[in-house]
C-alpha cells in the first residue's frame, strides 16, 4: 500500500457532490494490467503506464529509479514515488493539493475536473487515496484512466489485485476517499500525472534477486517473519550483498559486523576462488547470546542448535550464529553457500576444508589467509596415534559417511591438507585446476596428485604429518 511523505493532512468528512454537467465518456485503452508485488502499488501503476508507451520498466525497475533503501523493507512513498518518476522521465505536474473541509465539496471538484482533463488528453493518473475507507485503511496508489459519464463511474487498474483492470468506482466514492484527512483545519490530495517525456532506459543495478528491489521484498517478508515467529529484541537490519545480516546487538555493532566480516570475507573470497554469488538473498543472523541464539533457533527451525556457535542451514537459506563466540564460525558458514553456487557437486571433505580454514583468518598481501586454530591439537593427537586415514579415504568420502561416520580426523585433516597447499602457494591452483577436471575426478584425489607433483601419496602423508606436528597453536 502507498503512503505520504511530509505534512499530510486530514479531515472531516463532508459529502461528495452529484456528478457535474460536461464530463464526457473518455478512456485510455489498451494499458496493461500488472499486479504489485508486496507493496509495491506506486510501482506497479508506473509500470502499467510504460508498458501502454512501449517500455519495457518493471515495477522492479521502477522502485530501483526511487533510490528508497532496500533495508527499510517497503515500497516507495509518494515523494520518493514522483522523485522515481521524475528520474525515468515522466512530466508528473502539481502533486500535492491542499483542501479545506469548509470548502471540500468545491475544492475536490475541482480537482476532479484536472484529472478528467488530463484524461481527455489520453494522459493517466496515479491517485493516492485510503484503500476502502474503513477505520485505520492504508493508502494506497491506483492507476486512474478513464471516467463513464453514463454511469458517473471512475475507471481504474487496481494494483493490489490478480486480473483487476478496468475496475469501477462511484466518482463519489473516489472524492470520498481521495482526501488523506490527518487534520481537521486541512486536507492532502495526491495526484501525479503520467505526462511522458523523454523515457529514460531502466538502470541494470544487479542480477535478480541481487536487486534493490529483491532486497526490499526480501527485507518486508524478513520483518513479517519476525513478527510471526515472536521473535524477542529488536533487530537491525542491513543489506550487506548478496546477504541481508539481522541481529539483535546494538545497531552500530551489527553494522559493524556486516562490514567487517561479513563484506570483508566476501570481497576477498570473490576475490580468490567465487565468481557467482549464491542464486538466492540469503540471511545471516547474528545473536548477541547463547540464550537469543538458542531460542531465536528453536522459532527459526522448530530444533534446538546441534552446535553453540552456529551453521549453515539450506533448508532455511540462512546461517544462523551466536556471535558471541566469535566471527570464525561465520567467515566458515559464509564460505558454504558459495560453493553451492560455483561448486556445487564439491565433496564435502572440500566444502568443509575450505570452510573451517577460513574459521581463523586473516588478510595477507590482500588475500583471506587461514591460521592455526583449535582443530590442530586433536590432529597431532591422532598423527601420533597413527590414525588418520589415508587422503584417498578422506577424499572419497560421501556426505553421510563424511558427517555421521567420522572418526575424529575428518574436518582436522581436510583442513590442514588445505593449509599445507596454502603454505606452499598451491591452494588457489588447486581449487580451479579441481573444478575443472570436477566430472573426470568427483573426489579431487587425482588433481591433488598432480598439483603437489608426487605420484606415492603415503609418501606424502608421511612428509605431511610431519609438517602438521611442527605446526604451534597460539591461542
Amino acid at each position: 500500500m502507498g503512503r505520504i511523505l511530509g505534512i499530510c493532512i486530514a479531515l472531516l468528512g463532508a459529502a461528495a457532490p452529484a456528478a457535474q454537467p460536461g464530463y464526457r465518456s473518455v478512456q485510455i485503452e489498451n494499458v496493461p494490467h500488472v499486479r504489485q508485488r508486496p507493496d509495491f502499488c506506486g510501482e506497479a501503476c508506473a509500470e502499467m503506464a510504460l508498458r501502454k508507451l512501449g517500455h519495457r520498466h518493471t515495477q522492479d525497475d521502477v522502485f530501483a529509479a526511487t533510490g528508497v533503501d532496500p533495508a527499510l523493507g517497503r515500497g516507495a512513498v509518494t515523494q520518493e514515488l514522483v522523485h522515481g518518476l521524475k528520474q525515468i522521465g515522466f512530466d508528473v505536474g502539481p502533486v500535492w493539493y491542499t483542501v479545506r473541509p469548509v470548502r471540500s465539496a468545491v475544492e475536490l471538484e475541482a480537482q476532479f475536473k484536472a484529472l478528467h482533463a488530463d484524461l481527455a488528453r489520453g494522459t493517466p493518473s496515479i491517485v493516492c487515496t485510503r484503500y476502502d475507507g474503513s477505520a485505520g485503511s492504508s493508502e494506497h496508489f491506483r492507476l486512474v484512466l478513464g471516467y463513464d459519464a453514463r454511469t458517473d463511474e471512475v475507471v481504474y487498474h487496481e494494483p493490489a489485485l490478480a486480473r483487476a483492470a478496468h475496475r469501477r468506482m462511484a466518482r463519489q466514492q473516489l472524492l470520498k476517499l481521495w482526501p488523506l484527512k490527518y487534520s481537521t483545519r486541512r486536507w492532502t490530495v495526491v495526484r501525479i500525472r503520467l505526462k511522458p517525456g523523454t523515457i529514460r532506459p531502466p538502470s541494470v543495478q544487479g542480477r535478480p534477486p541481487h536487486t534493490p528491489a529483491g532486497y526490499a521484498q526480501h527485507v518486508l517478508a524478513l520483518r513479517q517473519k519476525i513478527r510471526d515467529r515472536r521473535l524477542r529484541g529488536r533487530f537491525t537490519v542491513v543489506i550487506q550483498p548478496p546477504f541481508v545480516v539481522v541481529g539483535d546487538e546494538a545497531p552500530g555493532v551489527v553494522r559493524r559486523r556486516a562490514r567487517s566480516t561479513v563484506k570483508w570475507a566476501v570481497d576477498l573470497l570473490k576475490k580468490d576462488y567465487f565468481a557467482r554469488d549464491p542464486n538466492r538473498i540469503l540471511d545471516i543472523w547474528l545473536f548477541k547470546g547463547r540464550r537469543s541464539y538458542a531460542d531465536s533457533t528453536v522459532k527459526l527451525s522448530g530444533q534446538r542448535p546441534g552446535t553453540p556457535f552456529g551453521f549453515y542451514s539450506e533448508e532455511l537459506d540462512a546461517l544462523i550464529m551466536n556471535i558471541s563466540t566469535g566471527g570464525g564460525t561465520l567467515v566458515h558458514e559464509i564460505v558454504h553457500p558459495f560453493v553451492e553456487a560455483n561448486f556445487p557437486d564439491a565433496p564435502p571433505w572440500f566444502n568443509e576444508g575450505l570452510g573451517s580454514l577460513y574459521e581463523a583468518c586473516g588478510e595477507r598481501q590482500g588475500k583471506i589467509w587461514g591460521y592455526t586454530n583449535w582443530r590442530l591439537p586433536g590432529l597431532q593427537q591422532a598423527i601420533r596415534r597413527k590414525a588418520v586415514p589415508s587422503f584417498k579415504w578422506l577424499t572419497s568420502r560421501t556426505t553421510v559417511q563424511f558427517y555421521q561416520r567420522d572418526p575424529g580426523t575428518n574436518y582436522g585433516q581436510s583442513r590442514y591438507l588445505l593449509y599445507y597447499l596454502q603454505e606452499k602457494g598451491l591452494l588457489r591452483r588447486y581449487y580451479r585446476s579441481f573444478l575443472d577436471r570436477r566430472r573426470k575426478d568427483p573426489t579431487g584425489y587425482e588433481t591433488l596428485k598432480q598439483v603437489l607433483g608426487v605420484a606415492d601419496m603415503e609418501a606424502f602423508k608421511r612428509d605431511w604429518e610431519a609438517y602438521v606436528a611442527s605446526l604451534r597453536w597460539v591461542r
